[in-house]
């Protein structure tokens, strides 16, 4: 059930508006080690710069989490699916330029058979209130710094 959720996560994510996309590659520390430190869906407030802190919450059978930035601003997301690779998620609440951003957060062998791991976030969305360029570049800037703290904290 979970794979399909995934699976259907990720043709949303193909089938709407821009896509920002990285992964990163995390040398002798294998998926299941990144996925301890990692890849919990609040974990993100440990290892992204720009988050300050993150609540989790239940409402009824979802699960959200609320991410209050450290310029102040508020971000509340909802978790889609989770399976042992890592989650996807969408955007509920934001201050962001953008609207209908679902994305997927996913820690998976590099495939080089060498236990390192690979770490990938992808995001699609439709601009809001600013060009597409404009809010591609807010959302690959929050991609690349969080990915790039994720790296160098994973690495020591």
């Amino acid at each position: 059930m979970a794979a399909a959720s995934a699976l259907a996560c990720s043709a949303a994510i193909a089938a709407s508006g821009a896509v920002v996309s990285k992964a990163v590659e995390i040398k002798g520390k294998t998926p299941a080690d990144i996925q301890a430190k990692f890849g919990a869906f609040c974990a993100i407030k440990d290892w992204h710069p720009a988050v300050a802190e993150c609540v989790e919450s239940k409402e009824g059978e979802a699960t959200f989490r609320t991410l209050t930035l450290k310029d102040g601003g508020v971000i509340k997301e909802k978790q889609m699916s989770r399976n042992a690779e890592g989650y996807s998620y969408k955007i509920v609440e934001s201050p962001l330029p953008v609207k209908d951003y679902m994305a997927t957060f996913s820690i998976k062998p590099d495939g080089d058979g060498e236990g390192n791991a690979r770490v990938s976030w992808t995001a699609s969305f439709q601009a809001k209130d600013k060009p597409e360029a404009e809010a591609k570049t807010v959302i690959q800037g929050i991609i690349d710094g969080g990915l790039a703290s994720l790296a160098e904290m994973a690495a020591k």
